[in-house]
Order: structure tokens, then C-alpha cells, then sequence
């Protein structure tokens, strides 16, 4: 038995007898078939059914004809979905094939279509579409991840300009003029800031309300604290600035 394929087929004929033929040739080869006989009739199902993946359908049909079908389906289809289309002809003039083209129809058998031929152009244009699935999810991750970086750089962004027109002016401890230790002292406004929240306990996210920047971005300015001060880690970076630490503490002024 064959494997089953994820891939739905619609199977667009106005003979239904060829529709019929090539469903039950298909389905004996592991695919799921959905019948239609008229362009219309396989527009409403092409857009009720994601699943279909792949559409064979004849050139010479009333009312809506292959291409015109093909054509409706990208506008429905739109970017986000992909399918592949097969034109079935009784007729393989050139003009037709170069029309059939043109639509983005992927190939095309002519009738009587030897089914095992056109069993083998399914199996490529499935592995084709599966091709295209997987670059487009590459993309899509690609695309997430630059949107991730270009809010973090406007996120720091923001937040230097801020440091820079507060740099020159001096403000209270948040817990009145307490000293804090010299090993802080390389620190800018922000990171000060976090580092201070840090040792309240409080977590990442709940430091990015607090500041209003994102949660992704207050882990950057963790990292950066750790590295500055040497320590490994959140419990060392807080016990450091807790009340009762008075080891290695320097006056030092801030922003």
C-alpha cells in the first residue's frame, strides 16, 4: 500500500467519468482526491478546503475555462498560500500552453492522459511545493529574527539617548543616597537601573514594564552588567547591592 500523502488534489473536469478515473487512480497511490466538474464548482472548494495543495484541471470548460480557474485561485490564494497547478487538454496548440504558462500553471498532459505519466508530474510537483514551503518558513524565520534585533537596537537606541540627556544631571538613589559599591561604577544609567531591580528580585520581564523596554532587551543589559562587573550571575549581582553588603563600597555618583 502506498503512503498516504498529506497533499489534497482537486480533480476539475467537466466529463465526469475522467474525473471519476483519475480520482480513484490517484487515491490507489496514496493521495486524497476532491472531484469537481465545473469551474465554479471547484473555485468554492479550493477556497473551503486549505488542504489542496494541487489542482489538475482541464483547459475546455464552460463558463470558466483551466486558466481563467487558475487565475481566480492565486487572487483567492493570495500570498500566503501556495499550490501548484496541471492543465489537462484534449488540444496542445501553442498558444494554449504559452496562456497555460503565463498562469503560473506548472505543467500540462494531453487527453488521454497515460495516468502513471501524470502520476510521476504530481509526485514533482509535490516534492516542488514542498521545496517552497520550507523556503518560505526559512524566510519567515529570517524575517522574525531581523524584527527581534531591529527592536532591541531601538530599544538601546532609546535608551542612549535618554542616558545622554540625563548625563549631565544628578538624581537620588530610588533608595535615598545610598552608596553603592565601586565595582558598579562602570555602569551607565540604564544598566544601573536594571542591576538595581535585578537585586529586588524582581524578573526580566517584569523589570521591562518597569523601565518600558522589552523583555528581550532587559536580557541584553543583564548580560552586560554581569560582564561588566565580573560576576556569574543574578544571586552574586544582587547580594552585592543588598543594604547589608558594606564590603567594597565606594561613593559614587550617579547619572
Amino acid at each position: 500500500m502506498n503512503k498516504q500523502s498529506v497533499v489534497k488534489i482537486l480533480v476539475v473536469d467537466d466529463q465526469q467519468f475522467i474525473v471519476d478515473e483519475i480520482s480513484e487512480f490517484l487515491e490507489g497511490n496514496g493521495y486524497c482526491c476532491v472531484p469537481s466538474y465545473s469551474g465554479r464548482e471547484a473555485l468554492e472548494r479550493f477556497r473551503d478546503d486549505l488542504a489542496i495543495a494541487i489542482v489538475l484541471c482541464d483547459l475546455d470548460m464552460p463558463v470558466l475555462n483551466g486558466i481563467e480557474l487558475v487565475e481566480a485561485m492565486r487572487l483567492l490564494a493570495g500570498k500566503k498560500r501556495m499550490f501548484e497547478a496541471i492543465m489537462l487538454t484534449g488540444r496542445a496548440e501553442k498558444q494554449d500552453v504559452i496562456k497555460a504558462l503565463r498562469a503560473g500553471i506548472a505543467d500540462y498532459y494531453q487527453k488521454p492522459v497515460d495516468l502513471n505519466e501524470l502520476l510521476e508530474g504530481i509526485q514533482r510537483q509535490e516534492e516542488s511545493l514542498g521545496e517552497r514551503v520550507r523556503e518560505a518558513q526559512h524566510l519567515g524565520h529570517l524575517d522574525d529574527r531581523l524584527q527581534f534585533l531591529s527592536a532591541s537596537i531601538d530599544d538601546l537606541r532609546q535608551d542612549l539617548d535618554k542616558s545622554s540627556q540625563n548625563a549631565q544631571s544628578t538624581r537620588p538613589d530610588r533608595d535615598g543616597e545610598r552608596a553603592i559599591p565601586a565595582i558598579f561604577e562602570p555602569l551607565s544609567p540604564r544598566q544601573l537601573d536594571v542591576a538595581r531591580l535585578v537585586s529586588k528580585g524582581q524578573t526580566n520581564y517584569q523589570i521591562a514594564c518597569e523601565l518600558g523596554i522589552t523583555e528581550n532587551t532587559v536580557k541584553l543589559y543583564v548580560s552586560q552588567v554581569l560582564r561588566l562587573t565580573h560576576m556569574n550571575n543574578r544571586t552574586q549581582l544582587a547580594l552585592a547591592l543588598s543594604p547589608n553588603n558594606s564590603a567594597a563600597r565606594g561613593r559614587v555618583t550617579e547619572h
